[in-house]
């Protein structure tokens, strides 16, 4: 699950190794850290994260359904194409098939979902990804896929809170570029006598925003 937090100019986040730290440098408040030969008094907070989703997703493959797309464009009614594609399918020599109990055709987008009276009769079709099809003596090319049905399972949302990352909030800007200023934020932090610890990441902007994906 990645969830997304909007960093807005002059900030930065830091995730530290060690939670305890994060969570002592955000009851201490404020921090004076040197920029550029300049001190700059920035706000250390704990931040909320954007809304997360959590589900589960399920696919079942059935054995006895096979979708069928790229049906030819012919001059003749649908209920005959109907029946060609079941008489195709029902002679079979992929080593699948046999007795179809149903064909949903769909003109307009060129499908069709064939559903065999057989338990496991798609089964032969899941590596066949060009079908032949013989209609009024021309031989086209079908794509055949497996039919799938897809279930979200323990589908939910939540908000996320990040106990080793903290927020810093107004660094003044510098004539430095924001890799060094990412430097000196980085350098200050790290210190024990700064109340520090090692830091896993860190990210700072000076102009615009940018979106940060936090992983769970």
């Amino acid at each position: 699950t990645k969830i997304p937090f909007r960093l807005n100019q002059n900030q930065a986040l830091l995730t530290f190794e060690d939670e305890e730290v994060a969570q002592r440098l955000i009851k201490m408040g404020k921090h004076t850290v040197n920029l550029d030969n300049k001190t700059a008094d920035v706000r250390v907070m704990p931040f909320t994260l954007e809304m997360g989703i959590k589900f589960e997703l399920h696919v079942t493959i059935s054995g006895k359904k096979i979708n069928v797309s790229e049906v030819p464009e012919l001059s003749i009614p649908e209920d005959w194409m109907r029946d060609k594609l079941e008489l195709n399918f029902y002679k079979s020599e992929q080593g699948g098939g046999g007795e179809v109990e149903s064909v949903n055709y769909d003109k307009q987008s060129r499908t069709a979902v064939i559903t065999f009276l057989r338990p496991g009769a798609a089964d032969g079709f899941v590596r066949c990804t060009q079908y032949p099809f013989f209609v009024n003596g021309r031989c086209y090319r079908l794509s055949v896929s497996p039919h799938a049905d897809l279930h979200l399972r323990k589908f939910q949302l939540y908000c996320g809170i990040s106990k080793k990352t903290i927020l810093l909030k107004g660094i003044q800007e510098t004539e430095d570029d924001d890799e060094s200023v990412q430097d000196m934020i980085e350098i200050h932090f790290q210190k024990p006598s700064n109340s520090g610890g090692e830091i896993e990441k860190i990210k700072y902007v000076s102009k615009g925003v940018t979106w940060v994906c936090f992983e769970e």
